[in-house]
């Protein structure tokens, strides 16, 4: 790289963003800075924003350095470039600001169309216009908290020396014996060929076999696993799961580390460890953001009866995961809680509460914000209700028997993290497929790991989003995610 455009490439990244000429508190330097107008007032002062932080650089300009056409074209949503003097604010609620500014534009914005004006918008309108909601407070928050929540996630695995390993998003297999897959091929669907039984002749599709997009990474990672005995996979995942719901999307992505020589206790501790490092690095990295979404959370609430408001604000209850021990209990031990409940008694919920039930969001969240008020892990569930390659549990009573399965369910959204340790045994790994109908011809490749050298280990799924809703306190997993991917909706 020669010296003239590795300087243009260092000043071009390595300039300051607002954030940092506002925190620093430096003084009486010339600056030039980008960003996007969010309001300008009196023909004298621009607010401007360049997504390092909610809060804005005041602009002043001398208004008779400007003719009448040019202050119309400052809007707005305009993206402008400003030259001037960083100096000490004479206004209230900025430590500085920039006078004498030399102001160029640089992408005019329409004042009659532009459709994030400064002013309250519903979270519906914003979902409308995702590829514009970015520049608001609200979501320019949720997205620099979502990438210091991935980017904490990896930081926990690399400094636990796991190896990050990419999964497949075009798959053959099932992971979790489902079916709820989206179909990939290159077939027409106007002229599909057929069979001579008339099914469709995969054979002569591109991989020359059904394909889907993955539904999860576990079971590719355990395979590494069985090679560098900690990994972890991070990366998105499909479900064709008709859930119109603020708790469901079509595209998501999830984490997934698998360990060798693991069990089901050490796969409960990774995974609480794990929350709560990425918690509290997101925490430190962006303090106003989660200050600004703890405000929002408050005023959304005034509305609210008293008896329905949350007893923690965001920031409390974050800092209260952090303080924590999560509750452990076993799956029998939670329905036993259930029963013996006050709403429960009074058949306030709406599913059924008995032995060998999922358990449902209304009871995950009974147990963790009304029973314990901390994180929940349940361990020990009904086989039956579990994935094939769940470790089944010795010593069962009969007719409860359980696998080593474990749900850390959180304040707000239940479920958040899903894991298991994973069964090492051939033969009974082989008969629980035989059970569940699933073709261990064509798993053969699976089977391999306990064939070959198999050893104790365990994993577990997170679901990213999720963990960003419950990091910034959003309601609707629609909301933490840039372009979400839902039922009748796939737009940008």
């Amino acid at each position: 790289m020669t010296e003239s455009i590795k300087s243009k490439f260092i000043f071009a990244s390595m300039q300051k963003r607002i954030k940092e000429i506002l925190s620093s508190g430096e003084k009486d330097y010339d600056f030039e800075i980008k960003g996007w107008v969010r309001t300008f007032r009196s023909n004298r002062f621009i607010a401007l924003n360049d997504g390092s932080t909610n809060k804005n650089l005041q602009i002043v300009i001398n208004t008779d350095d400007y003719d009448e056409a040019t202050l119309k074209r400052i809007n707005t949503g305009a993206c402008i470039s400003a030259s001037g003097k960083i100096v000490e604010s004479q206004g209230k609620g900025q430590s500085v600001e920039m006078t004498d500014a030399k102001v160029v534009i640089l992408g005019d914005s329409d004042a009659d169309t532009y459709p994030i004006q400064p002013k309250k918008h519903s979270m519906e309108f914003l979902r409308e216009n995702a590829h514009l909601r970015f520049r608001t407070n609200t979501f320019g928050s949720v997205f620099r908290l979502r990438n210091a929540i991935s980017f904490g996630i990896h930081k926990f695995f690399q400094e636990q020396n796991f190896i990050y390993m990419h999964s497949p998003i075009i798959t053959a297999s099932d992971a979790e014996g489902a079916g709820e897959m989206f179909r990939v091929t290159t077939l027409d669907m106007k002229d599909t060929p057929l069979t001579e039984d008339g099914k469709v002749d995969y054979k002569q599709d591109f991989f020359e076999g059904e394909t889907n997009l993955t539904v999860s990474g576990q079971l590719e990672a355990e395979l590494a696993a069985m090679a560098f005995s900690n990994v972890y996979t991070f990366g998105p995942t499909f479900r064709a799961e008709n859930s119109n719901t603020t708790r469901h999307l079509a595209e998501f992505w999830m984490i997934e580390p698998e360990m060798a020589f693991c069990d089901i206790h050490g796969d409960m501790d990774c995974a609480e460890n794990m929350l709560k490092y990425v918690i509290k690095y997101a925490m430190e990295q962006h303090s106003d953001d989660i200050e600004f979404l703890t405000q929002r959370l408050l005023n959304e609430e005034k509305s609210k009866p008293q008896n329905e408001r949350s007893e923690l604000n965001l920031t409390e209850k974050l800092n209260f995961v952090l303080e924590s021990d999560f509750e452990r209990i076993t799956y029998t031990e939670a329905i036993d809680i259930l029963m013996q409940s006050k709403p429960y008694k009074k058949k306030k919920f709406k599913f059924e509460v008995k032995w060998g039930i999922d358990l449902q969001s209304e009871h995950e969240r009974y147990l963790v914000e009304k029973h314990f008020k901390k994180p929940v892990i349940v361990i020990d569930y009904p086989k039956n209700i579990k994935a094939f390659y769940m470790r089944q549990n010795d010593n069962c009573e009969p007719g409860r028997e359980t696998v080593a399965a474990m749900d850390i369910l959180a304040p707000g959204i239940g479920e958040i993290v899903g894991g298991s340790q994973r069964e090492e045994r051939l033969e009974k790994l082989e008969q629980r497929m035989d059970e569940m109908d699933i073709p261990k011809e064509e798993m053969s490749w699976y089977l391999d790991t306990r064939r070959y050298g198999a050893c104790k280990h365990a994993g577990f799924g997170l679901g990213f989003e999720r963990l960003v809703q419950f990091v910034t306190g959003m309601s609707n997993i629609r909301d933490v995610i840039p372009f979400p991917r839902t039922p009748g909706n796939c737009e940008f």
